[in-house]
């Protein structure tokens, strides 16, 4: 490995450790939080989550990817079949996709009728303002990728044996409907971010960088001053807050 490689994993095993050390304290605590991972296909999500959980308890660590809704959780209530894997006391839990594929895919894919997405848009502040103030702490995060990019991943995901698990029959459709998904994202952003319940935005296409940034910014937000002190402020180039404005600074 050269000098560039080993700061990265220096770097990586010291944020680690900072989140080994906030999930001691949230333990104690009895925090509970959920943190959302949102983003294109091939955007990196996964990587980062398995960062962030390497060294974290398996007993108070879990990871959700819900396939898509059987026929009876169609009739369900749309939130209903996310509430029962939210944390209980001194969990996290992480969301690999969430609710908002209403607002993405479903919306791109048509799987969704329009008035059930402006619905969904409508409603999804007040959902999450009752969760945050239920005292659940809330992260939300938007990976992006551009569209070369994302087409390099996504043909590795086709050609490499080892990664032929990550490919989905939707994964032509990122390429096809990049710009819809825009469209759809930026929407989705834009009227589902609130003070309670903000996104992050994550420019992902150097993988190494934004894990670290996620990781940096997962300690600033959730872990106490002792603790979040010992880390330094996420790559503003990286990692940044959404306004309305920061969409420009996203993939089109």
């Amino acid at each position: 490995m050269g000098k560039k490689e080993d700061a990265y994993f220096e770097d990586l095993e010291r944020l680690q450790l900072a989140l080994v050390q906030w999930q001691q304290h949230a333990m104690k605590s009895g925090e509970r939080v959920l943190i959302i991972f949102e983003g294109r296909d091939a955007a990196g999500k996964d990587g980062t989550i398995q960062r962030i959980t390497d060294y974290l308890s398996v007993r108070s660590t879990r990871v959700v990817a819900l396939p898509k809704p059987d026929d009876r959780e169609k009739t369900q209530w749309f939130f209903q079949r996310y509430v029962e894997h939210l944390p209980a006391a001194g969990e996290l839990v992480i969301f690999n996709r969430s609710w908002y594929n209403r607002g993405g895919v479903e919306r791109v894919m048509g799987f969704t009728p329009p008035e059930d997405v402006e619905a969904f848009l409508r409603t999804v502040p007040d959902f999450e303002a009752q969760l945050t103030g239920s005292g659940l702490k809330v992260v939300k995060l938007w990976l992006d990728v551009s569209r070369k990019e994302q087409k390099k991943r996504l043909k590795e995901r086709r050609e490499d044996p080892l990664k032929i698990l990550k490919s989905s029959p939707l994964d032509a459709a990122a390429q096809e409907k990049f710009d819809d998904y825009t469209v759809a994202r930026d929407e989705m952003l834009t009227r589902t971010h609130s003070k309670h319940a903000p996104w992050t935005c994550v420019l992902s296409d150097d993988k190494k960088p934004a894990r670290l940034a996620v990781i940096q910014h997962l300690v600033k937000t959730l872990a106490p001053k002792a603790i979040a002190k010992t880390v330094e402020a996420p790559d503003k180039a990286v990692l940044f807050g959404f306004t309305e404005k920061a969409l420009e600074r996203l993939e089109r």
